[in-house]
């Protein structure tokens, strides 16, 4: 039973009695897909597609009145549909709903909107309050959002040295030849309606903390008041003679990803390094070269960060696909012809044909351009912040991939971790600090990779890590992996096994211990999974 009223349609979608607390119901209203939920007796309903990449939140996990993304780990409050923890940039429509005669409807308008885009301001005239966000990522983003979310009014400049605009790269090692509007993560319009300018092909070379201004390489200066310094890192090049040859390639921009996809196309791609990156650009070219030959320095691929069996698993397959692992290996040399690759030494002497050579080694935070000034960086290179993302200059803010920042989930060590959703985390803190607003960092790492249309799935910190234990297996390629320090459940891994990281970024959140011995139970009801 459906009753239309101008623009908008009301259905019975459901029975009282059909939901408990605590529970979620995926239903439908002329077609949208929405997110019915039950908390503390109340019906509340949401969108019921995640706004960064549309997985079902249905098949996520509800912890109160949270519902975590099973996909990427982006959370969204069920009672407002507002975003929580990232990735992503836009909350979910909110919905009517009304229970009568013990029957529950949700009322729907016609527009159909997937997303919504939370409130902002723009910029007021005459308003000379200028905050500067160096870099072009998602860190700086979300803190020109937060801003603008918050009532800012003054003017803000994202500096990139990137042709493009703020775009997501988790996307290029995975889709390499992805025409570029599907990666923008905001269209020009939408950044300039509310007044965030974009200088793009911009570098800055160095800042003058006490006269608050920057200059960048082309000789002109801008002023700041408060400042982002987000400009990730850059890809660590090999060390070896002819590592300049002009087909040896790092990922870094959109124009990388392109150019890998062209060079490869039939031709003999050989990855130097199994990181996230490398592993995924294997996987990507394993149909388009004419052969894809990985290099790595372990035995196998992520064996420090995930373990040898989910390692082994993935090497396996790749390797399924035609892609040959020289392991527990490096390269000597690289030699060329008429200044392109032409073949690749082993340091166990084996010589390999090449096209192209893709690096993969990890990532040095951009922080050289602070060298003369005095703000604070550690021995790696990370600029160091509070948990409130400010670092030791007044008025100046960090965030994203450059940063060392205090980790709650570790008695708030000081670390440095790439991940997208942390970038995006950091930038609405330092958002808030700018508007001195004292929100502390509170945040689960979480993070994914994408290997021949298999997602593996990762929550927590597990550097140090002692112990694995599975359920599951990796022969299966269905299995939940616990990595273990002092006893303690301190990260997880999971393919094919949502919602169980989404459910344990969750638990870590709150604080919740989660012991070695649970982990190792059969019983795992506390994990509450459907």
């Amino acid at each position: 039973m459906a009753t239309k009223q101008c623009d908008e349609i009301t259905e019975m979608v459901c029975l009282e009695s059909d939901l408990q607390d605590g529970q979620m119901k995926e239903v439908e209203v002329d077609q949208n897909k929405i997110l019915l939920v039950r908390n503390n007796g109340e019906f509340t309903a949401v969108g019921g597609l995640c706004t960064h990449y549309g997985a079902p939140l249905i098949k996520g996990a509800l912890v109160g009145d949270r519902v975590r993304c099973p996909f990427h780990g982006a959370c969204f409050n069920t009672k407002t549909g507002d975003i929580e923890e990232f990735p992503g940039l836009d909350c979910l429509p909110k919905y009517k709903v009304k229970v009568e005669d013990g029957k529950v409807y949700v009322t729907t308008d016609k527009k159909k909107l997937k997303k919504r885009v939370k409130k902002m301001s723009g910029r007021v005239p005459g308003v000379s309050h200028t905050v500067v966000l160096i870099g072009g990522g998602p860190a700086s983003l979300q803190c020109a959002e937060t801003l603008r979310q918050n009532g800012y009014e003054g003017r803000i400049i994202m500096v990139t040295k990137d042709e493009q605009l703020p775009l997501d790269k988790t996307k290029l090692s995975k889709a390499m030849n992805i025409e570029i509007e599907k990666v923008l993560l905001r269209q020009n319009d939408f950044l300039q309606e509310h007044g965030i300018d974009v200088w793009t092909k911009k570098e800055v070379k160095s800042v003058d903390t006490e006269a608050k201004t920057l200059t960048f390489s082309d000789g002109t200066n801008q002023h700041y008041d408060q400042l982002l310094i987000s400009t990730g890192g850059r890809a660590r090049p090999l060390q070896c003679p002819g590592a300049e040859l002009k087909n040896v390639k790092l990922l870094e921009s959109y124009k990388d990803a392109t150019e890998i996809h062209q060079m490869s196309a039939g031709n003999k791609a050989i990855i130097v390094g199994t990181s996230f990156i490398g592993m995924e650009v294997a996987a990507y070219l394993s149909d388009k070269a004419d052969s894809v030959t990985v290099i790595g320095s372990s035995k196998f691929p992520f064996q420090s960060s995930l373990g040898p069996d989910i390692g082994k698993m993935t090497m396996q397959m790749l390797e399924e696909k035609n892609v040959k692992f020289y392991t527990s290996n490096g390269v000597a040399e690289i030699r060329g012809e008429n200044g392109k690759v032409k073949e690749v030494v082993l340091k166990n002497g084996e010589v390999l044909p090449a096209d192209i050579v893709i690096v993969g080694i990890g990532v040095i935070p951009n922080s050289n351009f602070l060298k003369e000034t005095s703000v604070e960086i550690d021995s790696r290179n990370a600029v160091v912040v509070d948990k409130f993302m400010k670092t030791n200059i007044p008025d100046i803010f960090a965030a994203g991939d450059v940063v060392s920042f205090p980790l709650p989930l570790v008695g708030h060590k000081r670390v440095n971790i790439g991940h997208w959703q942390l970038a995006q985390a950091h930038g609405r803190i330092a958002g808030l600090s700018m508007l001195n607003q004292q929100v502390v960092i509170n945040t689960v790492p979480y993070f994914w990779t994408m290997l021949l249309g298999k997602s593996i799935r990762y929550t927590g910190y597990g550097e140090g890590y002692t112990d694995i234990v599975f359920k599951g297996s990796t022969e299966e390629r269905k299995f939940l992996a616990f990595y273990i320090k002092d006893e303690e459940v301190v990260a997880a891994a999971s393919l094919n096994f949502d919602p169980a990281v989404a459910r344990l970024a969750e638990m870590l959140l709150m604080g919740k211990r989660i012991t070695k011995a649970q982990a190792q139970s059969d019983d795992l009801s506390w994990l509450q999974l459907p």
